[in-house]
């Protein structure tokens, strides 16, 4: 398949835009603000101009921006005080973040004390994707050891991640939720120098089982977010529930695994659930995607269901950016084009810096937030970090074909 001419020039433009914001404008922004320079680890709850209107910490959140600039000193470039900001929030984290049994609390307050019980395994998750990165820039300091024993702990509580912890009562309608597959998806990749190809090899196909075939229903054309334990369709509010951008993110995560894989036909199956997913919860009267949708088109149980959520479109861009460069599928970059257009006029903050996390349907700001309970240093520079690298790999593809050629 060739490329249009003004397709191409366009990548690499594409490229500088994306990375520049990364480096000039989102990583600046939470190396100023976020560090708690005298108690350790980071301030999460940030207002529009980066001042701190809460202290909690929150576990996911501390773990994920480790994991962010720990990922930079290695693919971007080796900073030191990139590496630095990643070590101080690993060190808070490490000595308060978990319990006895080893399972990683939710949220502490800003000196340390646990707040919230350990009833979310995604602080487990996030914790051992920040240990496993930084371990690759700092091995012997033990940080592999603590990422293994919680994958350990996340594979024994898989099956009912909330343990105690859990609202539901037993037996009645017992569901499945669609985020721990796919997020381990990802995960298994990120640690794999930890637990070794062999080991990774056997994981990874029940993984894409999961996501590609319990989860996916083909006759819908859509991800659930919920089913039945035996994997069947459960009409209730969660069994109905959409969830477009947990889908969307999912299918570049299996985009990676089919390039690990060298499996064709699972990268261009991911991508054609990626379009329908992005076609299917576009708002066709305000433009962006829908936070959350009803299967039956009944009113979601979420009174957030029309936001439009800055990670949703994030997470989209990523997976059209990807999705071109694996197939140059004309319509991935149509996609791109559109949902750039959207995203970068309504959610960056051309004033202080960063982008905002929730607009209303409209697409006007709700809250003007750079951090929260829910938002932090992760969806915006790893968005940023690869759009841009996918862009440059197809334009210097091309660019190299087109050398060979003339």
């Amino acid at each position: 398949m060739g490329f249009k001419d003004e397709i191409f020039n366009s990548l690499s433009g594409y490229s500088a835009l994306y990375k520049n914001e990364l480096l000039t404008n989102v990583l600046p922004f939470w190396m100023k603000y976020s560090p708690d320079t005298e108690l350790g680890g980071y301030f999460n709850c940030l207002n529009r101009d980066g001042s701190v209107y809460d202290t909690d910490k929150f576990m996911w959140l501390q773990a994920r921006e480790v994991w962010t600039f720990a990922t930079m000193y290695q693919q971007v470039e080796p900073k030191e005080e990139w590496l630095e900001m990643a070590r101080q929030g690993m060190d808070f984290i490490l000595r308060h973040g978990r319990d006895e049994q080893g399972n990683w609390f939710f949220s502490l307050t800003r000196d340390g004390k646990p707040l919230t019980q350990p009833h979310s395994i995604f602080s487990d998750c996030f914790a051992a994707m920040a240990l496993s990165i930084l371990d690759k820039s700092m091995p012997g300091n033990g940080y592999a050891e603590v990422a293994l024993q919680t994958f350990e702990n996340i594979l024994k509580r898989k099956n009912n991640p909330k343990g105690i912890y859990s609202k539901e009562y037993p037996g009645t309608r017992p569901v499945k939720g669609f985020a721990l597959p796919m997020i381990l998806s990802n995960l298994a990749l990120e640690m794999e120098h930890i637990l070794g190809k062999h080991r990774v090899d056997a994981f990874i196909p029940e993984v894409i089982h999961e996501v590609m075939e319990v989860f996916y229903k083909p006759e819908l054309g859509l991800i659930q977010e919920n089913v039945a334990q035996d994997g069947s369709l459960v009409d209730s509010f969660e069994g109905r529930l959409q969830n477009p951008g947990h889908a969307i993110e999912a299918m570049w995560f299996v985009m990676d695994l089919g390039v690990r894989l060298q499996d064709e036909a699972l990268i261009k199956k991911a991508v054609d659930i990626a379009l329908r997913e992005i076609e299917y919860g576009w708002d066709q009267q305000y433009g962006g995607i829908f936070y959350f949708m009803d299967r039956k088109g009944f009113p979601p149980q979420q009174l957030e269901w029309d936001q439009k959520l800055w990670w949703v479109h994030l997470e989209s861009l990523v997976a059209m950016a990807k999705g071109f460069e694996l197939t140059h599928d004309i319509r991935c970059y149509n996609w791109f084009v559109k949902l750039h257009e959207y995203t970068w006029n309504r959610f960056r903050d051309t004033e202080y810096g960063e982008w905002y996390a929730y607009l209303n349907r409209q697409g006007d700001v709700l809250l003007p937030l750079k951090g929260g309970k829910w938002k932090c240093c992760f969806h915006v520079p790893r968005a940023l970090l690869n759009i841009w690298k996918s862009m440059e790999t197809v334009s210097t593809k091309k660019e190299t074909t087109k050398t060979n050629t003339y």
